[in-house]
């Protein structure tokens, strides 16, 4: 068969910027598996348990809490072993099923409104997504070394975030000019778009044994983690990904309780540039939906992801990390610690900055240190500190949030320890209903009508009683802070290990 331009295309050979067609291509199908993720888990959390939204799940945060663990463990942790079922068994064949469960998984949530058929889309979600995670990454790891592999990794990281860019915009026009369910079947919709994508994908030899069995696989997988050294890495990105999945998954509600953007959200209604929808008409008055304020930090990635992976190209992936952590942290503390909606900015601009130095590098540095018949392996280990830092946070989500940091909750304590008849609370939140004399879902509009004070001055008062911002954010930083001390050991100790030095 005589060699074109689309053979090429199709084999991988043509070459576009430096990188092979087929590099192109895996960016493509990355990008539309983004921006489904992200059209979702941008307002999902709003969805399960914001109190105050008509037409959503009214779960607990400790469910929230339950529901993103799970997520997170089958998206993040799965990955350790399907990883190496995708070097085994091949990337495209992985992808197919993974697409099919990422489908079905979207169509699951729409539909389900119980705790148990809810969680149970949710958990079909992510283990599609388990799949082609490392089935893409380790594809696309064959595509580069070490002369073009910052830059490629940077390239991958600013595809990723278009999806996420693209996502909370539509989000924000579907789920108010039409339905939630409207929301999930849209994501399976452009989720099937790469169907389209995988027939004109050829296959990637990953240089794995097919011949292994799938205990053989699994074994090799745990023996791979073995490694002290390797075992130790993850353990400190877990706790860096714990406080910054922890912006990303809690702020939703925190930014929809707490946050005053109603400058900003002047500024936009009074400038023909931005849509009608970035700034809606709440009880507190004109504010920015939450999905539209935390996507300045994936606009920020798409600006500047690029650039910024060129400047730091040269320099060594665990000292980028380090001061890609501490930005991050610095951020957090800044977005976390404020009811402001431009002091919110502001965090997330310096949190972003240090996602660019931190999140491309993680995958840049297992790659380069994967041994060539490993990259699937190697990639689904990338997930670990995601999934375990998800979880684990997830769960103390639940807890800072559902105890120390829903105004839903909060207004009912308040009515408990302060109302005309209140005081006799034993401090658990399972006798709140009781003791406040009023559920969760209404405890707000009932707090206003006690104490005659508008949403803007009841939330006010909540938020000088019970400093929601130092109780839920001053723990998560804590943790980030540990994780950059911890790193700069790592990073000197591995420059007198030439395996785990990149």
């Amino acid at each position: 068969m005589t060699d074109t331009p689309l053979t090429d295309a199709l084999a991988g050979r043509g070459r576009l910027l430096g990188f092979s067609h087929g590099y192109w291509l895996l960016n493509v199908i990355e990008m539309f598996e983004r921006l489904a993720y992200y059209l979702v888990r941008s307002v999902v959390a709003i969805y399960i348990m914001q109190a105050d939204d008509p037409h959503g799940l009214h779960f607990t945060a400790a469910d929230k809490g339950t529901i993103y663990a799970l997520w997170f463990a089958f998206q993040s942790i799965l990955p350790t072993f399907t990883g190496g079922f995708a070097d085994r068994y091949g990337y495209k064949r992985s992808l197919f099923f993974a697409i099919t469960l990422n489908v079905l998984g979207y169509c699951l949530m729409a539909t389900q409104t119980s705790f148990l058929g809810f969680t149970f889309g949710v958990v079909v979600l992510a283990t599609g997504t388990a799949f082609f995670k490392p089935s893409l990454q380790g594809s696309l790891a064959q595509n580069l070394d070490r002369t073009n592999s910052s830059l490629g990794w940077g390239i991958f990281y600013w595809v990723v975030n278009v999806g996420a860019a693209i996502g909370p915009m539509l989000a924000n026009f579907i789920r108010h000019d039409y339905s939630w369910q409207a929301l999930f079947f849209t994501a399976a919709a452009v989720m099937s778009l790469n169907y389209l994508m995988l027939f004109t994908f050829k296959d990637f030899a990953s240089g794995s044994d097919k011949t292994a069995s799938p205990l053989q696989v699994l074994t090799r997988t745990l023996r791979t983690l073995g490694d002290w050294r390797l075992a130790t890495w993850l353990a400190i990105m877990s706790c860096f990904w714990l406080m910054m999945y922890t912006l990303w998954d809690l702020h939703p509600n925190f930014l929809t309780d707490w946050n005053d953007s109603g400058g900003t959200a002047a500024f936009f209604r009074s400038s023909p540039l931005f849509p009608d929808k970035w700034a809606i008409e709440t009880d507190r008055g004109l504010q920015v939906p939450q999905e539209i304020l935390l996507n300045l930090n994936a606009l920020l990635i798409v600006l500047l992801m690029i650039p910024v992976s060129w400047l730091v190209r040269k320099m060594r992936t665990l000292e980028s990390m380090v001061i890609g952590m501490g930005m991050a942290t610095i951020g957090v503390l800044v977005a976390g610690l404020t009811n402001l909606g431009s002091v919110f900015l502001l965090g997330v601009m310096g949190f972003s900055f240090g996602e660019m130095l931190t999140g491309p590098k993680k995958n840049e540095y297992l790659a380069l240190i994967a041994p060539v018949d490993k990259k699937g392996l190697y990639l689904g280990f990338v997930n670990i500190p995601v999934g375990v830092g998800g979880l684990v946070g997830s769960k103390l989500q639940g807890y800072f949030y559902g105890n120390f940091g829903e105004k839903a909750v909060l207004a009912q304590k308040y009515l408990a320890e302060h109302a005309p008849g209140g005081g006799s609370w034993d401090g658990k939140l399972g006798s709140l209903d009781a003791a406040a004399g009023v559920a969760r879902t209404e405890a707000f509009v009932k707090l206003q009508q006690v104490t005659g004070l508008d949403a803007a001055a009841a939330t006010t008062l909540l938020w000088d009683t019970y400093d929601p911002h130092l109780k839920v954010w001053l723990p998560f930083a804590g943790i980030g802070v540990v994780a950059i001390i911890a790193l700069v050991f790592f990073a000197r100790a591995a420059r007198k290990w030439a395996d785990m030095d990149a």
